[in-house]
């Protein structure tokens, strides 16, 4: 390390540290809620959630809670972290005077050496903890087989905008194959996530979200149909060149806002969940919203939303031929495609942010607060 960035570390550190101590000594505190959810600066997924959350909570309890960016001049509120790993960034600095909730969506030690390090951390640090919250029924049972007490632990899903996301109009869906230059007759599937490494090309995939599942499930597809892709996201080079080699036609699109994902889904047959390992995933939810029939791995919180056969179809974690089967099988059969969307678009509407910003409150804020 240089000794310029050296300095500027220890700098930064001094400043964490100080704040750590105006924070012991009650001499520095800004205007603040009684929450404080915390979220990354970047605009990903974690930021948006807690942004979400924290709307769907001002409408049944106003002032309630507030979302940033920064843990800096809170004492005596409950301050809830977005993810384990911003939890990690802050836990040094932390004084001793909140109560603290971390949101922990995903990750497990099998997904490679820097997950198995935040896992460890988790597990010799969660007595800094007061709650624990998880999107999914799989990742609370697998916290709770790691040891953490089960008396922590809380299961609190994703939402979703079910005024945004929705079923199109014959004529919008038209009109959204149009603009993609989709061919007549065309099985467009969707695939709105990052899957490859870094924010560059991302021709290195990321395998624990399933790229390589994902063009090989849509190679065994286009044997028998027309198939389509539709990707959206950064760093989607290696499923794009795997596509390419295929011989599958596809489109990708950089959106400048996550809200032009939902006019995205209008041009869709079919979305794929092929990942190894979610918290979610958000497009799940956004889907079934959306009224577009899901075919997803056993991931994240897949088996809690999809009952499989009716309102979409549950595969498992590497299985790009089932993918494709179960595919076909919808493909082949509008009258159960029919079913799903009505009985996706019905599972969403018991996901709306403010529904589960309800359930945050009566599940983990409400009894801290007290």
């Amino acid at each position: 390390m240089s000794a310029s960035l050296a300095t500027k570390r220890w700098a930064r550190w001094g400043i964490v540290r100080g704040f750590a101590a105006l924070h012991a000594a009650r001499l520095y505190r800004p205007t603040a809620t009684p929450v404080a959810f915390v979220h990354e600066h970047a605009d990903w997924q974690a930021r948006r959630t807690a942004e979400y959350y924290v709307d769907g909570l001002a409408l049944r309890h106003p002032g309630l809670a507030t979302a940033i960016d920064r843990p800096w001049g809170l004492f005596d509120c409950v301050v809830h972290f977005s993810s384990q790993f911003h939890w990690q960034n802050w836990a040094a600095a932390l004084p001793h005077n909140n109560r603290y909730v971390v949101s922990y969506f995903h990750g497990k030690p099998e997904d490679g050496p820097e997950m198995a390090r935040h896992v460890d951390f988790v597990l010799a640090n969660h007595a800094r903890i007061d709650r624990i919250v998880t999107a999914a029924g799989l990742v609370e049972r697998r916290l709770r087989a790691w040891g953490l007490p089960a008396d922590k632990l809380r299961i609190v899903p994703l939402g979703v905008d079910d005024s945004l996301f929705r079923p199109p109009s014959p004529d919008e869906r038209r009109a959204a194959r149009l603009a993609l230059g989709i061919p007549e007759g065309a099985v467009v599937v969707g695939s709105f996530q990052k899957d490859g490494v870094g924010w560059g090309e991302g021709t290195e995939p990321k395998l624990v979200k399933g790229p390589d599942v994902f063009v090989q499930a849509l190679r065994l597809l286009k044997q028998d149909f027309p198939v389509f892709a539709f990707l959206t996201g950064p760093a989607r080079g290696y499923v794009k060149q795997g596509l390419d080699q295929a011989g599958i036609a596809h489109r990708h699109l950089f959106l400048e806002n996550h809200s032009d994902v939902a006019r995205c889904y209008r041009a869709l047959d079919l979305y794929f969940v092929t990942s190894r390992e979610e918290g979610g995933p958000q497009a799940l939810l956004e889907s079934l919203a959306s009224a577009v029939p899901v075919v997803s791995t056993r991931v994240g919180m897949a088996e809690d939303v999809i009952l499989d056969g009716e309102n979409g179809a549950l595969v498992d974690v590497g299985d790009a031929a089932s993918v494709a089967r179960r595919a076909a099988e919808i493909l082949s059969r509008p009258e159960m495609a029919t079913t799903w969307r009505h009985a996706g678009r019905a599972t969403a509407e018991r996901y709306r942010w403010s529904i589960v910003a309800d359930m945050l409150y009566d599940q983990v804020y409400k009894d801290l607060l007290s």
